[in-house]
């Protein structure tokens, strides 16, 4: 007969707040200027090069204030008046971008460029030409495929 397993608890890793750590903040309690990587780039605006300035607090941990944050859920806060405009790429980048694109949406055998990545590791083709149908015609784009630029 078969031993059955005793579960092992998993500990929990507690780290205590110190001052030689960066500054935490609960959600909803975040100083005025400081954001999110995310709410930088709805701004326009990228961390320019810059560290972190402070820690956004998961949910969790705001029930622990004397413990530090280690979750993966925390974010990392930047000053707003610290970042940079985001680049804009240079027409060859966005031409060069383009290329790859239509070389993962364009079926080698009818040559249609599609709106979506083609499964060509696994199929080879287009799911049209593997099941032998007609697709419909708002899948891919009306232009033949020669001229490969989307936009």
């Amino acid at each position: 007969m078969a031993r059955t397993r005793s579960k092992r608890r998993r500990e929990i890793k507690r780290a205590p707040r110190t001052d030689a750590t960066l500054p935490e903040h609960d959600r909803g309690a975040v100083p005025e200027g400081l954001l999110t990587r995310r709410q930088l780039r709805e701004r326009g605006l990228s961390p320019g090069g810059h560290d972190p300035v402070a820690i956004l607090r998961c949910k969790a941990c705001s029930y622990r204030p004397d413990q530090s944050c280690i979750h993966p859920t925390r974010a990392w806060l930047w000053r707003a008046d610290l970042a940079k405009p985001k680049r804009v790429p240079s027409l060859a980048q966005e031409w060069a971008l383009d290329r790859a694109m239509a070389a993962r949406q364009t079926c080698p055998q009818c040559r249609r460029r599609y709106y979506f990545c083609l499964p060509l590791r696994t199929q080879g083709c287009c799911d049209a030409c593997h099941r032998g149908y007609e697709p419909t015609p708002g899948t891919y784009f009306d232009s033949p495929a020669n001229h490969l630029l989307a936009a």
